[in-house]
């Protein structure tokens, strides 16, 4: 019977002679966390400023509604009374989809804003580690041909 080779200790030393630094991982994990977090944070301040207007809008909406649904002692008022409703949510569709236009366009600015941010911090990490593992590299391969 044959008896395969085990290759474990034999990539366990190759491995322990490469450099390797898990705090890179570690960090990219922490920037990452990082930044859903504030990305998440913009998407709370957006959903909840848009709950405000929308409140906001069916209140108003309900009030006006009031105004048609009384009794009126001519035909004619039922019909002015409808055109003034209609008018009115006209007038406040118009308000409120500038509020939520002024809403998607704040979340966009900051969601640019951390992107921005976010990939120069990337490339700022990147170099560094780039040049750390360049002379750990650098000095493996002077100590291996010293030896």
């Amino acid at each position: 019977m044959t008896k395969t080779q085990d290759f474990t200790k034999m990539f366990q030393d190759m491995m322990g002679n490469f450099p390797v630094d898990m705090s890179v991982a570690q960090d990219a994990f922490k920037n990452q966390a990082a930044l859903a977090e504030k990305m998440s944070k913009v998407a709370l301040q957006a959903a909840d400023k848009s709950a405000e207007i929308s409140t906001k809008w069916t209140k108003e909406t309900l009030a006006k509604m009031g105004d048609v649904t009384t009794a009126k002692e001519e035909a004619a008022d039922y019909g002015k009374a409808v055109t003034d409703f209609a008018s009115a949510q006209a007038e406040l569709a118009a308000e409120n989809l500038a509020a939520f236009a002024e809403v998607a366009k704040k979340v966009q600015a900051e969601t640019v804003e951390l992107m921005m941010a976010a990939g120069k911090e990337l490339g700022d990490d990147a170099q560094a580690a780039v040049k750390k593992a360049t002379d750990e590299v650098q000095k493996a391969a002077k100590k291996a041909t010293a030896k």
